[in-house]
């Protein structure tokens, strides 16, 4: 029970890797609110955690419906203990044909998203005392990736924002990471392969990044978001993770 009575807001929780850390928290005694702007997954995803999660609705994009979301779930959970921005985007597109609209969505929910939900969420975690920010950002935010471009700036602010922001927010004993994981097998990323018209050949260049030669599972980020998140990792702080199987290396 690493996680007990610890609360936590986590975005993108209605999937993927925000779910799967949501369902790590939940098994080790925390209280969890998902945030997401899917309406219908986020019902299913907080009726599957059961009676210690919560939904909150919100565009990370949008400043008051963040704020507005932040605020609901700190006077329900009674507080927040932490934070996980998982909500993301990705899409594969040559920098010849990366649209303005396409560069500013990418950003808008990928970079603005974090900052977004961090200021807002930044009184209850100072009262807190001792309090967890969980950036997840991508490999492509430590090395460049080929048609990528609008995806490898996006992520690559995040994992500077994470650092910047761990040495403004020590202080106030706020601990700031990021994870940079790999090719993570999530609903985004088998859409992504099956958008390339020819999903094994896409699926055996990727995995031929990484020496373990497989894609990551959300499950296998989540135990790293949730050591992050616990007195485990107590001196720990400004650093960015790559969980990816050897990918950056190599």
């Amino acid at each position: 029970m690493r996680m007990r009575d610890r609360k936590v807001l986590i975005t993108g929780g209605a999937s993927g890797i925000g779910l799967a850390s949501a369902r790590r928290f939940v098994t080790e005694g925390a209280k969890v609110a998902l945030l997401d702007c899917d309406a219908e997954k986020l019902g299913t995803a907080a009726r599957e955690l059961g009676d210690n999660a919560m939904a909150v609705r919100a565009d990370v994009t949008n400043e008051q419906e963040v704020r507005e979301a932040v605020n609901e779930a700190t006077h329900a959970l009674h507080g927040l203990d932490g934070l996980v921005n998982a909500a993301g985007i990705s899409f594969w597109r040559s920098f010849a044909e990366l649209t303005f609209e396409e560069w500013r969505r990418m950003l808008s929910i990928n970079l603005d998203g974090p900052f977004l939900v961090c200021h807002a969420a930044l009184p209850a975690l100072s009262a807190s005392g001792k309090a967890t920010i969980v950036n997840i950002a991508s490999g492509a935010g430590l090395q460049p990736r080929q048609n990528f471009s609008a995806y490898c700036a996006s992520k690559g602010g995040l994992v500077l924002f994470t650092k910047a922001i761990a040495m403004d927010l020590a202080a106030d004993n706020i601990r700031v990471n990021a994870i940079c994981p790999g090719i993570v097998m999530t609903p985004l990323v088998e859409r992504n392969l099956s958008l390339t018209g020819d999903r094994e050949t896409a699926y055996q260049r990727y995995i031929s990044r990484n020496l373990m030669r497989r894609f990551g599972t959300a499950e296998e980020i989540a135990d790293a978001v949730l050591w992050l998140s616990s007195h485990e990792s107590a001196f720990v702080t400004g650093s960015a993770v790559s969980i990816d199987g050897g990918s950056v290396f190599h």
